[in-house]
């Protein structure tokens, strides 16, 4: 019974969408013209093997910023999609537990000085006195024992003095380069931790594609085969362009068993894309695809309602519109009927001619 439905409903579809296309017809065109239509004869053809998979935009540069001290995030100053520069202030985090520890530093960095000037005056005087004869050669040497003692704490409290303000730069987020945030992962109020990320940022430009590709696939891809990425439409529609590098992963994801190929989009391609944008990449081979030849069509021949796709098919009572379904689009070899075509037909390679009142079939082609 569903079946049955649904079947109805799409001729119901189909009989209205006529309906309408010819009442435009004969509304467009004048009384008794004809219109030539050229049409093409459905044909076999030899192509290579070819599939379509679905990637996803990606920035090539994207960054995870995290914190790098603990402490309570006080202030959040940007928000997903807002514009940052390199070095811009981000995110500040609770810096009172730092300047304790600095201060403490900076007491302890004194003492340390303090030490190494009693120190060295004390080896001053000794060395004065055992150039005299009132003190031994032992006495001179824990003398200077004693001050290079004292030297090595200074600089070790000078180190701690150093350390410390480092700490407290930490309580500062900045933005590594020019991008945009894509979404934060931390608000005022939350406990920052090491490591613990607190907002995403991206470089808009490049961008590339991400497409999951079956291992069995991907091992018959070669160097000379094809790959393209559809811009600028839905539905099989769209610029089809090729990527200026392509990259696959040398690792199988161990559960879904594919292979990640990475295409980087040139700076013309990748405008008007965004990260996580579903995009559409197809694999031609430049080896025959085994078994029989296949039916194709060029792609102008085909037209896209929603999520109809159909052509206009030459008949002695002028055109018909019927419904296929697609496979593969070839790039300039045509596009894989799958079904609703026989070999021989004649289509109309201007399908909204073709839908005009008067329409008919011109020399085929």
């Amino acid at each position: 019974m569903p079946v049955s439905l649904s079947r109805s409903v799409w001729r119901s579809t189909i009989v209205g969408w006529v309906a309408v296309v010819g009442a435009a017809s004969a509304w467009a065109a004048e009384p008794g013209s004809a219109i030539p239509v050229p049409v093409h004869t459905v044909q076999q053809s030899t192509v290579g093997a070819g599939f379509e998979l679905d990637g996803l935009i990606q920035p090539v540069k994207q960054s995870t910023v995290s914190a790098q001290t603990a402490g309570r995030i006080v202030s959040l100053l940007v928000k997903a999609g807002d514009v940052v520069r390199a070095g811009q202030l981000l995110a500040t985090i609770d810096e009172r537990e730092a300047l304790v520890g600095a201060q403490r530093s900076q007491a302890q960095l004194a003492q340390a000085q303090a030490d190494w000037r009693v120190a060295q005056a004390n080896l001053t005087r000794n060395r004065e006195l055992q150039a005299k004869g009132f003190v031994s050669q032992a006495a001179l040497d824990i003398a200077e024992s004693q001050a290079q003692g004292a030297q090595a704490g200074r600089d070790q409290a000078q180190a701690g003095m150093q350390q410390a303000a480092l700490a407290r730069g930490y309580s500062r987020i900045l933005a590594p380069y020019d991008g945009r945030v894509q979404g934060t992962d931390a608000q005022v109020g939350d406990l920052a931790v090491p490591g613990k990320p607190l907002l995403t940022v991206y470089a808009p430009l490049p961008l590339r594609v991400v497409v999951q590709v079956p291992g069995s696939r991907s091992q018959r891809i070669g160097p000379t085969d094809l790959i393209e990425v559809r811009l600028g439409g839905q539905s099989g529609q769209g610029t089809w362009v090729q990527p200026t590098a392509r990259t696959a992963l040398p690792s199988t994801d161990p559960v879904a068993q594919t292979v990640e190929w990475r295409l980087d989009l040139s700076t013309q391609a990748a405008q008007g894309l965004v990260p996580g944008q579903q995009i559409a990449v197809r694999f031609v081979s430049a080896q025959p695809a085994p078994g029989p030849a296949r039916l194709l069509i060029p792609a102008a021949a085909v037209l896209r309602r929603g999520e109809l796709t159909a052509v206009y098919v030459a008949s002695e009572r002028g055109f018909l519109l019927r419904a296929v379904r697609l496979g593969t689009d070839h790039a300039g070899s045509g596009v894989e009927v799958l079904a609703g075509l026989k070999l021989g037909e004649r289509i109309a390679l201007d399908p909204v001619k073709a839908g005009l009142a008067g329409a008919s079939a011109a020399a085929a082609r």
